[in-house]
């Protein structure tokens, strides 16, 4: 018996009910994770709000994404794998970027390469990032408040992929065709 219920509108706890109703009139649907999410009020309200910011970070959408999906292939989370290739592909980023990002295999953009590998170090040393590391990352364009966004965007994605793992969130149909399973 599944320990957590994917909740809708009228199933969430009362202090959720207005956060998941605003993400399903802005999608159109209810998300599987939002509804499994839904359990606790402050996960989800937590979540949206901290992906709201991370959104607003001085990191352009590609590189948000590659910060999102190299957490998302390192913590296993099949679940955002598939939301953010949909993601990058909606932004018409390049099929051998995407492939690359899911497999954990070196990027064909050096900058972004960069970025992966930043982002790998911070999960890896738990932000204690060594010296040779940032200054790879800064030698590629980077400037010392985008390694400050990639740690926003570990803590975000972190979130997620905890959750979405916790719960055993599924791959909702429409997307479907970005299933990822771990190497």
């Amino acid at each position: 018996m599944p320990v957590f219920t994917p909740h809708t509108v009228e199933t969430a706890p009362a202090a959720a009910r207005p956060t998941v109703e605003g993400v399903r009139r802005k999608l159109g649907h209810l998300p599987t994770a939002v509804g499994l999410m839904a359990e606790s009020p402050e996960l989800l309200t937590g979540f949206l709000t901290v992906t709201g910011i991370f959104d607003k970070c001085d990191l352009g959408p590609i590189d948000r994404e590659v910060v999102v999906l190299t957490v998302a292939t390192r913590n296993e989370c099949h679940l955002c794998v598939a939301m953010h290739t949909a993601t990058l592909t909606r932004h018409g980023a390049a099929p051998e970027l995407i492939e690359a990002l899911r497999a954990g295999t070196p990027l064909p953009d050096d900058r972004l390469e960069a970025l992966r590998r930043f982002t790998r170090a911070v999960l890896d040393h738990r932000g204690a990032v060594p010296e040779a590391e940032l200054s790879a990352f800064l030698a590629a364009g980077y400037q010392p408040r985008h390694a400050l966004d990639v740690v926003l965007g570990v803590g975000t994605y972190t979130i997620s992929t905890f959750a979405n793992r916790l719960t055993a969130a599924p791959v909702d149909p429409p997307l479907a065709r970005y299933a990822w399973q771990p190497a």
